[in-house]
């Protein structure tokens, strides 16, 4: 196990347990159909506990470019880790929506909203309000690394006081899940809370791509919002944590 594997498959985890979940609740026939946001929101964080179960020993389970770049900016993490970083986190949330695809497939064929089956793979404005929405992903993107950055400084510190910058890995699967979860239920409305790029452009790619029954557009003209907004966010909270403390 690399960082570079981890990082697949931990994002790879997240996104199968959070298009999962979205797909189980609103897609035709399925047995979740219609269990509600609370479902979702629990799904997403619990995919985010096994996300960094797996993934935090070996390389601190980022899973999120927002998070690999936020500590960066911070000082926790190495700028020239970022990019193989973001690049496992990518291909891994591809990797994790083909497979709710071909899970889902006999649902999504069944499934006539177009809306709904775009909403498996990324996210949308409930409300299209451009500087609401870029606001939303960043407020949101901002709560979880600042509380990152006061569970833990981003490192690990051995007996003999040397230090390794791990990321999410060393606040624990739970906290992080259980601020993910806080963060869905409070803040999630507006825009079904991105708060990562790699979650939502990946699978937006695979949804362009993917020969899905009577799927619409995968609407590319909103998602600079959820690409940009949690970048920008997670920036703000390095930079106040860096000034506190």
């Amino acid at each position: 196990m690399t960082p570079f594997l981890a990082e697949f498959i931990g994002t790879m985890l997240l996104l199968l347990m959070g298009g999962g979940v979205v797909a189980n609740v609103c897609l035709a026939k399925t047995k979740g159909y219609g269990a509600g946001w609370m479902a979702i929101t629990t799904a997403w964080a619990l995919g985010v506990f096994i996300g960094v179960v797996v993934a935090g020993p070996y390389s601190g389970a980022h899973l999120n470019p927002a998070v690999s770049i936020g500590l960066a900016i911070g000082g926790t993490f190495p700028w020239s880790e970022v990019p193989v970083y973001v690049l496992a986190q990518f291909l891994g949330a591809a990797a994790g929506a083909l497979v709710v695809w071909l899970v889902y497939k006999d649902h999504f064929d069944v499934t006539d909203s177009q809306d709904i089956k775009l909403g498996v793979f990324c996210t949308s404005p409930a409300i299209s309000n451009p500087l609401i929405n870029f606001l939303t992903e960043m407020v949101g993107t901002f709560v979880l690394m600042f509380v990152v950055f006061y569970i833990t400084d981003g490192e690990l510190t051995y007996d003999s006081n040397s230090t390794l910058p791990i990321g999410l890995g060393s606040v624990g699967a739970i906290p992080v899940a259980f601020t993910v979860w806080v963060i869905g239920l409070s803040l999630g409305g507006p825009t079904g809370y991105a708060i990562n790029p790699a979650r939502d452009l990946a699978p937006r790619f695979m949804h362009m791509i993917l020969p899905i029954k009577g799927k619409g557009s995968s609407h590319w003209g909103y998602a600079w919002i959820p690409g940009i907004a949690p970048l920008a966010g997670s920036a703000l909270a390095a930079m106040l944590y860096y000034i506190l403390k």
